[in-house]
């Protein structure tokens, strides 16, 4: 059996075509899950930023009392 070559502009054909067919298969979510999940992560944002800026606050409030003793 003697394979055929497949050119390079037909190798990128079918991939395109490949993706829109499985493009047509997503659910897409909503206008309001979007907002609702984006809402979402930017608290875990803010509040992973205010951990932070706390657990620095902390840690430096520690050295300089252990450095200026």
């Amino acid at each position: 059996m003697e394979k055929t070559k497949v050119s390079l502009f037909g190798k990128m054909k079918n991939w395109f075509v490949e993706m829109k067919a499985e493009l047509k298969r997503v659910v897409w979510p909503s206008f309001a899950k979007i907002r609702q999940n984006t809402f979402i992560v930017l608290v875990y944002v803010f509040l992973v930023g205010v951990v932070i800026w706390v657990l620095d606050w902390l840690f430096t409030s520690g050295m300089n009392l252990l450095i200026n003793r």
